[in-house]
Formats: structure tokens, sequence, C-alpha cells
């Protein structure tokens, strides 16, 4: 997921060991892409920014590799109902997992919002400079406006002198 930059929106691929691209989008905000390795290695991913050169992006990605070990030993083979202390753990599992998404959600939302902050605190910094410049062109040409209405102007003074 895009969570700073230009118009959120870059480009990804994804490649197994063999140099097969396995996953190519392009100008994307956020995706999701599940994938089964088929093959041992090293998988390379590369996120472009080269249609927007000029914005910097701040890019979040997550990886989940492999699935999650049972909580309780021999979960799948199973047959007889689970005890009351072993479905508490089961339902308090899943309610961590949902606490784990939730943070992320909020700590995407806050890198999004403190970017937004700054840029604006930028903009009302240089306004500010901007008006105060304005302020002082403007009270130095009215002092020397009105000091120019209060200097006598001599008529004789254009170098003859008697």
């Amino acid at each position: 997921q895009v969570i700073t930059g230009g118009h959120y929106d870059v480009d990804c691929y994804v490649e197994d060991p063999n140099g097969r691209t396995i996953y190519k989008e392009t100008k994307k905000q956020y995706d999701s892409f599940p994938h089964q390795a088929e093959v041992k290695g090293v998988y390379t991913f590369c996120f472009s920014n080269e249609f927007s050169t000029f914005s910097h992006k701040t890019v979040y990605f997550d990886f989940q590799v492999g699935n999650e070990p049972p909580i309780l030993p021999d979960m799948s083979n199973r047959v007889t109902a689970l005890t009351q202390m072993e479905s508490a753990c089961v339902t308090i599992h899943e309610a961590l997992n949902t606490v784990i998404d939730s943070q992320t959600h909020y700590r995407l939302r806050e890198a999004q919002d403190r970017n937004r902050a700054e840029d604006l605190n930028d903009r009302v910094s240089y306004w500010s400079v901007g008006e105060t410049i304005i302020l002082f062109v403007v009270s130095i040409g009215q002092v020397m406006l009105l000091k120019s209405f209060f200097t006598e102007k001599r008529p004789g003074s254009g170098g003859a002198g008697t």
C-alpha cells in the first residue's frame, strides 16, 4: 500500500528464483498478492516510481511466510470437543490477530495523516514568511511616501547660486 506521495500509486513486480515474473501491476494504490511458492530460492520484488520521479513515495508491505502453526497440539486431528479453557485460548488468539490487523491499519493511517499535517505546516510557514516580507515592503514604502510629503523642496537648489 502506498501511504504517502504523489497520486498514491506505484508499479510493482515479483519474480521467482528462475527470473520468471509471477506478479506485475502498474499504478496501483494497494493490492494483495497471495502466492504458494513452488520453487525454493530467493524471490525478488521491486516497487518502481519511474513514471513519477518528482514525488517521493512511502510504501508499506507485509510478508506472511508459511501457515500459522496451530495453537493447540494435534488440533487438526482432534475428534473430541475442545475444553472450555482450549476454546477460550482459541477465541483470545483470534481476537489478538484482529487487534494486530487493526494496529497495522491505524499505524498506516497515522503515517498518512502525519505526512499531510507536515505538508500543511510547511505551506503555512511559507505563506507566513511571504506575508511578513510583503508587510515589511509595504511598511517601508509607506514610511518613504509619508516622509516625501514632509520634506521641503527648495526651488533654487539646482546649483546656480547668487
